[in-house]
């Protein structure tokens, strides 16, 4: 099989994204979504692992991230219109469907991509956020989760969040990633993040979050959410509760001892998980 990796640059509506493509130019499709503060690159451990399995990736840069698509306002970046990004992408690159992957703030698309389309999606692979019912329920009912999320607070706040965290060589940026991604790594998250309005589009999906992204209906594709123990974001009482939506063929895989930082620090045993999921695990 030829294996390929380039860089392309989709146009969808007016808006144009970055993508990372590798593996096997007839390799299986897997679509691998981002979390914040991160980019595409944070893939790259994974892809190369699931590309030696002959499966092809497709890792774009999302709305707020890429240069050419970084649209003014809040409202450009509700749920609606991140799902509808996802769904462009697979049209664009001639896709009936493909396996989805999403981490983070990846992951929450992922699951609505799924529930809305799953004619187009043939398993589903969440990381670290668990189904936005499982969620918000959490988020409402679980002293843990609130104190785990309080720090949202400050993200939904314009103007106050995006100096905080990019002064100091946007120190509190880096500090998110603590000490298990590599340097190399964060310094090309933070500079994608530096760049005019890149940031603030990355945050504009937190102040377009509303209440109704609680009732996502249930995925009914098959479907794997793996969580750490060490995450700080998210809590265990969220995470136990997500297979309650999920109607369909189901694994919780726990990592323990990982941060939230899995796709990089633990892209083995993530890249096991897709594997698994997408049935073309090596026997």
């Amino acid at each position: 099989m030829l294996s390929t990796s380039e860089h392309a640059h989709i146009t969808l509506g007016d808006l144009t994204f970055d993508v990372t493509t590798s593996g096997p130019a007839d390799g299986v499709p897997v679509v691998l979504l981002h979390g914040f503060p991160e980019s595409a690159a944070s893939w790259e451990p994974v892809s190369a692992l699931l590309n030696e399995s002959g499966l092809r990736t497709f890792a774009p840069n999302q709305r707020g991230y890429s240069p050419g698509a970084r649209p003014d306002g809040v409202d450009s970046y509700r749920i609606d219109h991140l799902v509808a990004d996802v769904i462009g992408l697979l049209d664009a690159l001639g896709l009936d469907s493909a396996h989805l992957v999403g981490h983070d703030w990846g992951a929450a698309v992922a699951w609505v991509v799924a529930a809305r389309h799953p004619d187009r999606i043939t398993s589903l692979t969440t990381v670290s956020v668990p189904h936005p019912g499982a969620f918000g329920w959490a988020l409402r009912e679980d002293a843990d989760q609130k104190e785990r999320s309080s720090y949202i607070r400050l993200l939904r706040t314009e103007g106050k969040a995006e100096r905080v965290l990019l002064e100091e060589n946007a120190r509190a940026l880096r500090a998110m990633f603590g000490d298990v991604v590599a340097p190399a790594l964060v310094d090309r998250h933070v500079a994608l993040l530096g760049e005019p309005g890149a940031l603030t589009g990355a945050l504009n999906w937190y102040r377009a979050m509303t209440s109704d992204f609680e009732q996502t209906p249930a995925v009914t594709v098959p479907t794997t959410y793996v969580w750490s123990t060490g995450d700080q974001a998210l809590g265990r009482a969220g995470a136990e509760r997500c297979g309650e939506f999920v109607d369909a063929p189901y694994e919780f895989v726990v990592l323990d001892g990982a941060t939230h930082w899995i796709p990089e620090q633990r892209p083995d045993a993530l890249a096991d998980a897709i594997l698994t999921r997408t049935g073309t695990a090596p026997n």
